[in-house]
């Protein structure tokens, strides 16, 4: 009895060891959606970019370790995490009452609202029939269908927001409802965007402005390390370096 009591003692403590030794973080893997210049996306070589790469490439410097990017598809990401398939999701995600039901967050990454890009000279203020496209598994999808379908728009959902500008470009759609910091620095800032214009902030409780690192339900850990690595890039300057280099000097940081 004794030697089946202290068998399971040590299976029980291999497999907390076991546990541990596979949670130590030596490699962070960060779930990524390569389609969302400047925050993410490939450069002409093939290579990951963007503001939010370099973010948690800092990250994963200061903590001495290593990042490894996993491209998932935006409306893939909760779940792939949820799944153990990546450890943390930074992409873009905003923080909302019905993904912290679900997931957890770090402190702050950054902060921008949300608004409508649109062929110069479009007219939206009458959208019967009019097509806008989003970007599945967002807040703004939840705001497309939830006002503006009511409203009487069309609204289309893409896997990805590069597929969102093609059909825009092409006239399949008549605007494109996302961040409007990732519009002005990407798409507007792109050949691609010659004769769009962003319009107003749309300001609404379904589309909250601040963006942080999704995590799994109860990693106090990985959330730890994750904060302690975001406020050094802020007492070290990395953050406001890469803010000027991405967003022209823009503040991205609410504080709050």
């Amino acid at each position: 009895m004794k030697k089946i009591v202290l068998m399971l003692s040590l299976s029980i403590i291999f497999l907390f060891n076991g546990s541990v030794l596979a949670k130590n973080y030596e490699v962070i893997r960060f779930g990524v959606d390569p389609n969302y210049a400047p925050f993410a996306y490939k450069d002409n070589t093939g290579q990951l970019v963007g503001f939010e790469v370099d973010i948690g490439n800092a990250i994963c410097a200061h903590l001495d370790v290593r990042c490894q990017w996993v491209e998932i598809d935006y409306d893939a990401m909760i779940p792939s995490l949820k799944a153990g398939k990546i450890d943390a999701i930074l992409a873009s995600m905003s923080i909302t009452a019905a993904r912290l039901k679900v997931i957890d967050f770090t402190s702050e990454v950054f902060s921008s609202p949300t608004a409508m890009v649109y062929r110069q000279g479009t007219r939206l203020e009458a959208p019967s029939g009019q097509s806008v496209g989003y970007l599945q598994g967002s807040i703004q999808e939840v705001y497309a269908k939830q006002v503006l379908a009511k409203a009487g728009m069309k609204v289309v959902a893409y896997p990805d927001q590069e597929q969102v500008y093609a059909d825009l470009i092409t006239g399949r759609l008549q605007a494109s409802l996302q961040d409007a910091q990732q519009a002005r620095s990407g798409f507007l800032r792109s050949p691609r965007g010659a004769g769009f214009v962003l319009g107003p902030v749309i300001e609404s409780e379904l589309m909250p402005a601040k963006s942080a690192i999704g995590l799994a339900k109860g990693n106090a850990a990985l959330k730890g390390m994750l904060d302690q690595g975001l406020a050094a890039l802020h007492t070290d300057g990395t953050y406001a370096r890469l803010q000027d280099q991405y967003f022209d000097g823009m503040d991205m940081f609410s504080g709050n």
